[in-house]
């Protein structure tokens, strides 16, 4: 069975599987700590109210059968502890059918969150994890020599990901095809960084530069993973610097890092020995009947799903970060089609007055990462993924689905413990506000003269009013806000 065998691709397994449980704790993790206060019984949009009107067939979820927010925590918890035990690499000691088993496990755990999730969990890389969870899972253990048809799959995530995105680009704003996005990028994307603000002074050539190694290593370079040996291991070195480049200069969740991890599926032993040092592979034992027929049947039904991204490629009409079927498998990727010019920003406000004057004390709630008081650092909050900041960004750009922010005002009206928890400061630590407004503001990096002479990151002009004072009267819950 050498033809199934992969025998060279030893040091990438370990990678590939630890990476992705890796991946998967931070994102049960995060569900932890945000999905309650977000989408639980009293949420800001209440998982038992989306099931009430969507059905099992259109978004499978075990919490059909039942949710509380004590069984979400369950669940997380429980994924958790079997995606750390993955990461310790324990379970791929052993039989081949242990990681298959709690791979598939982390896959049914958290596709019944993203499935429920709504429009916090609307994120394609949501889709990519629950992917690359189920395709690795059939990597085997350290017992049996990774299946070739895997690597491979691997390899095909991976350019569909990457090269989706740079066709989204070419297809989308004209900013992309002249070069010009990142003049504008490292302001205005969701959430930067601190060496966001580094970047983005520096010459217009270097952004570029920085726009055109981008089409090469999207466009191009995601052709030569299926190369012949080290030509696919250098095109997966040029993927992994392109994305650790976009580590640096930005905060988006653990896309990037998985990106890396599944980028080795294209860096074999050889590779990793030259570069390395690292000791060549262990002999493996003969694979078992049962592993080639498993792995055999979940390439042919991968490959059966491939014809819907594929299409998508080629259309004219790209879908970005969609899935062609309930359960997440083989989907089409992409983002920032086009690059917004100008950064806005919503500042959430409080008054404790009886009647709020016109000279009235408003009081800034600060969020974790997003802009907000202009003397603040960016923060880096990647691999973890806060969703409220990011919801807020596409609030400020003119998101239609504005209920979960109504509910968010009614909530601080309330002074609703869970939902403060998900904030980096709250003005009013011993009550609540009388009053809610919230304003929209024009963000710029300020310059380095401004920078020296006032120590801000950031320069900001009121634009107008978002949401205008309202107070909270009576008790209400989600069916009334």
């Amino acid at each position: 069975m050498q033809w199934f065998a992969a025998g060279d691709y030893e040091i990438a397994r370990p990678v590939l599987q630890r990476g992705v449980a890796a991946c998967f704790l931070l994102a049960f993790v995060s569900a932890i700590n945000q999905f309650p206060a977000l989408l639980g019984e009293h949420g800001l949009l209440p998982v038992p109210r989306f099931l009430a009107r969507v059905s099992f067939r259109e978004a499978p979820s075990l919490f059909h059968w039942r949710y509380s927010d004590t069984m979400l925590l369950t669940v997380c918890w429980t994924g958790s502890a079997v995606a750390a035990f993955l990461v310790l690499g324990l379970p791929q000691l052993g039989p081949a059918w242990v990681p298959i088993r709690l791979f598939l496990l982390l896959w049914a755990a958290y596709l019944p969150v993203v499935n429920v999730g709504q429009t916090f969990y609307s994120f394609g890389w949501e889709s990519l994890l629950l992917e690359a969870g189920f395709v690795v899972a059939f990597l085997g253990s350290n017992g049996v020599a990774p299946p070739l048809t895997i690597i491979l799959f691997v390899r095909w995530l991976v350019f569909r990901l990457e090269f989706g995105a740079g066709m989204i680009k070419i297809r989308g704003g004209r900013e992309w095809r002249d070069l010009t996005a990142l003049f504008y990028h490292h302001e205005t994307q969701p959430l930067p960084n601190p060496f966001s603000r580094c970047v983005h002074p520096l010459p217009r050539w270097f952004h570029r530069g920085e726009v055109l190694c981008n089409h090469v290593a999207q466009l191009g370079v995601p052709f030569f993973l299926f190369a012949p040996q080290p030509v696919a291991s250098v095109a997966a070195a040029v993927i992994i610097l392109t994305q650790l480049w976009l580590v640096f200069t930005g905060n988006f969740a653990w896309l990037n890092a998985i990106t890396i991890v599944l980028a080795f599926a294209a860096v074999d032993d050889t590779a990793f020995r030259v570069v390395l040092g690292v000791p060549g592979p262990s002999p493996r034992e003969t694979t078992p009947v049962w592993f080639l027929a498993v792995v055999l049947l979940v390439t042919a039904l991968l490959l059966a799903l491939s014809s819907w991204p594929l299409r998508n490629l080629l259309s004219r009409r790209q879908l970005m970060n969609a899935s062609f079927n309930r359960y997440h498998l083989v989907n089409a990727y992409g983002a920032f089609g086009t690059v917004t010019r100008v950064r806005f920003e919503i500042i959430v406000e409080g008054n404790d007055d009886a009647v709020p004057g016109r000279d009235a004390e408003w009081l800034e709630y600060g969020f974790r990462a997003m802009p907000g008081d202009p003397g603040r650092m960016p923060p880096q909050v990647a691999p973890y993924h806060l969703r409220l900041d990011w919801l807020m960004w596409f609030l400020a750009l003119g998101a239609r689905d504005t209920r979960w922010f109504e509910v968010f005002l009614l909530r601080l009206l309330q002074g609703d413990r869970r939902t403060l928890r998900l904030l980096r400061y709250n003005p009013f630590p011993t009550g609540a506000p009388r009053w809610i407004r919230a304003r929209l503001f024009e963000y710029r990096y300020t310059s380095l003269a401004e920078r020296r002479a006032t120590g801000a990151w950031w320069a900001r002009t009121e634009v107008g009013i978002l949401v205008p004072p309202v107070a909270f009267e009576g008790t209400a819950d989600n069916d009334q806000s």
